[in-house]
């Protein structure tokens, strides 16, 4: 029997359990022994209950967002297990396309899975499907590359008619009103996007969809194809490709953006211009509710983007873990459920917030997530 669905998170995720958590040293759980979903005793560790003793190799593909956490994930799995974790950075939709069709054992995505790719998970992962874990909340930040332009602010309306080719210079009146007293150069606007199927591109598109009037496309995880732009392959593609040119726009993972060397917007939010933050990104998932209608035991957020809360950050994407409930091997069943308790613990989570820039998941979906997780079998 599966959980009951979680309903509403709002007080789950609140403002300030969504502040970084510390590590917590050598001690993320008990020390007794429990058993697993499949039998299998699970020694208590540092890396939240799973078994040492693994063998085989875990494989997954997607979401490039997470990708700097991720990294060392597979790292610090391996070096506590002696396991290998396979991850190759496709795109949100190319990974979940690699795990509805077995190629790997889950899928990174920031995007959820539609009610036709549910149903074909069903297929693979048995009658309750696969489910989605969040594994990292993190900001998407609007980045530029413009000479002598160091920061911007800019409201929502103003950000969809750059990205819908509506303003096509610099020193727009449209984009001066909101920066007093920088010196905007008459360059030509170039927008960059992702050409690959992208989770950050659908978070994008729903956050303009959303929150404003002028942005008249759908959400999707491809850029509308009758706007005229540049293009970049996965997050790193798009950070180079603006790189190269002097006056460009792009949408990516904030972390990554920022490493990468771009120039970041401040988005007007309430009358005031917040910046990205883990925190600021943490608080708009806090107004959020958990989507429902798949399986019982899946954690995928639909997320508010039309928001004015005081210090929010609409423009965010969750990067989940994409699970069966059912896995054909009970091999690789004990992996996926080992792996994936891993990167939801504390430790994981910290990593997360330390090399790319999440909101650590708090201590209450933590608890639901290794619930969700503890229904995983195999065989």
């Amino acid at each position: 029997m599966k959980v009951a669905s979680f309903g509403r998170v709002a007080a789950i995720l609140s403002v300030a359990s969504l502040a970084l958590v510390a590590c917590n040293g050598d001690d993320n759980g008990t020390d007794d022994n429990d058993t697993d979903a499949n039998g299998v005793e699970n020694g208590a560790d540092d890396n939240g209950g799973a078994s040492a003793d693994l063998s085989g190799n875990l494989s997954g593909a997607g979401a490039s967002s997470f990708q700097l956490a991720i990294q060392e994930w597979q790292i610090e799995f391996e070096a506590e297990h002696g396991t290998p974790v396979d991850y190759d950075a496709v795109g949100s939709g190319d990974g979940r396309a690699n795990f509805l069709n077995g190629a790997v054992s889950f899928a990174g995505s920031d995007a959820l899975m539609s009610d036709d790719e549910y149903a074909e998970s069903q297929e693979r992962c048995g009658d309750d499907g696969a489910f989605h874990i969040p594994t990292a909340i993190l900001p998407i930040a609007v980045g530029f590359n413009l000479d002598g332009v160091d920061e911007l602010n800019l409201d929502g309306e103003t950000i969809a008619a750059i990205f819908a080719g509506e303003i096509t210079s610099w020193d727009d009146e449209a984009i001066a009103e909101h920066n007093d007293g920088v010196d905007l150069p008459s360059t030509p606007i170039t927008v960059v996007h992702r050409q690959d199927s992208s989770g950050t591109t659908e978070n994008f598109t729903d956050y303009l969809e959303q929150a404003t009037d002028t942005w008249t496309w759908e959400a999707d995880s491809e850029w509308p194809g009758d706007i005229s732009a540049e293009t970049g392959d996965g997050t790193s593609g798009v950070i180079e490709a603006a790189l190269s040119t002097d006056g460009t726009i792009t949408y990516a993972d904030a972390e990554q953006a920022v490493q990468g060397g771009l120039s970041t917007v401040a988005v007007e939010i309430g009358g005031d211009y917040v910046p990205f933050s883990p925190e600021a990104a943490g608080q708009a998932v806090a107004s959020s509710d958990l989507r429902g209608g798949q399986a019982d035991n899946d954690l995928g957020f639909d997320l508010a983007r039309d928001i004015d809360e005081e210090g929010a950050y609409p423009i965010v994407q969750v990067a989940y873990t994409i699970w069966c409930n059912e896995y054909s091997d009970a091999g690789e069943a004990e992996l996926a459920q080992a792996f994936a308790e891993y990167i939801v613990s504390e430790e994981a989570q910290q990593i997360a917030a330390d090399q790319a820039g999440a909101a650590p998941l708090n201590e209450d979906l933590i608890s639901q997530a290794q619930e969700s997780i503890s229904q995983i079998t195999g065989g």
